[in-house]
């Protein structure tokens, strides 16, 4: 196994995600409080990487033992195991070793800034597991996007507001849910596109019983859902109020994404183009909460 080899294992290439969240929750803690330790910083960074990609390495193992990741249905060629026979063991060890480092980053945060990093932490690790692992994986359920959402949205930005500027409150919790919507929606379209070998592995995810369309609706509703919440923070001035007019280019932007992916079909074989619609919806997103509190920062400067 080569460099490349290992970082389509762990698929380095998503990592923006849960980083979109670290940088938006660690802006919005010094926006809130004026709060900011740079060693604190780099240790949740770290931690936080360690275990994305440890839980996406478990992904690659266990959907390759199941057989949710096949040369029939799979068409990407990222996906090492399946298509450059890699051994799918090495998956494992890389993950277990992964979460292994991430380990004494949660402790030594704990110790900075207080004992609820060890329950929330394991919470999100156990989560990164059970995912794909165990006796009933949580991806072969309806309700894999609301894990997924949650655990790099939500959980992961209050741990962050936490470890910067304390117990997080009610306006925090607001601030993580777009997050929590963009990233399940990620979700969505990838299930909708790979519903076909996901039935046929036996699973039972929301775009199998949605259907194609049910799925394709969802996952706008769930985009839409988020940049509304992001507008509604800044009408409701927990937010700069001019958040919307920034809200505004970003989904009209997203749209446009929407139409292309409808125009070509939700399938394997347009799952790479369709992944990189909702990506860029998703880097829209982050862009337009980032230009939100730094420019709130410049308005109070």
């Amino acid at each position: 196994m080569n460099t490349r080899q290992f970082f389509a294992i762990v698929e380095i290439r998503t990592k923006f995600i849960s980083l979109s969240t670290y940088l938006i929750a660690t802006t919005y803690a010094f926006y809130r409080s004026g709060n900011f330790d740079p060693l604190k910083a780099i240790l949740m960074l770290v931690a936080t990487l360690l275990v994305d990609m440890g839980t996406t390495g478990f992904n690659t193992y266990f959907d390759y033992w199941r057989g949710v990741d096949n040369s029939f249905y799979n068409r990407e060629k990222s996906k090492v195991v399946v298509h450059e026979g890699v051994p799918w063991l090495w998956a494992l060890l890389i993950s277990l070793g992964l979460f292994a480092l991430a380990l004494p980053f949660g402790i030594v945060l704990a110790i900075l800034s207080g004992w609820p990093v060890i329950p929330v932490g394991a919470a999100c690790m156990a989560v990164g597991y059970f995912y794909t692992g165990g006796p009933y994986p949580i991806s072969r359920t309806p309700f894999g996007e609301f894990f997924a959402g949650a655990a790099l949205g939500t959980v992961l930005f209050l741990l962050v507001y936490y470890i910067q500027a304390g117990p997080p409150d009610g306006p925090a919790f607001l601030v993580s849910l777009p997050s929590s919507l963009i990233i399940a929606a990620i979700l969505t379209v990838n299930n909708t596109c790979d519903r076909l070998g996901d039935e046929a592995a036996g699973r039972k995810t929301l775009s199998i019983l949605l259907g194609r369309l049910g799925g394709e609706i969802w996952g706008i509703l769930e985009v839409t859902a988020g940049f509304a919440v992001l507008a509604y923070l800044g009408f409701s001035g927990r937010l700069p109020r001019w958040a919307p007019i920034i809200v505004i280019p970003a989904m009209a932007l997203s749209i446009r994404e929407f139409v292309l992916m409808h125009r070509r079909g939700y399938s394997h074989d347009t799952k790479g183009a369709s992944m990189g619609s909702i990506s860029r919806i998703f880097m829209y997103y982050t862009v337009a909460a980032m230009m939100v509190l730094i420019g709130g920062l410049i308005d109070r400067g």
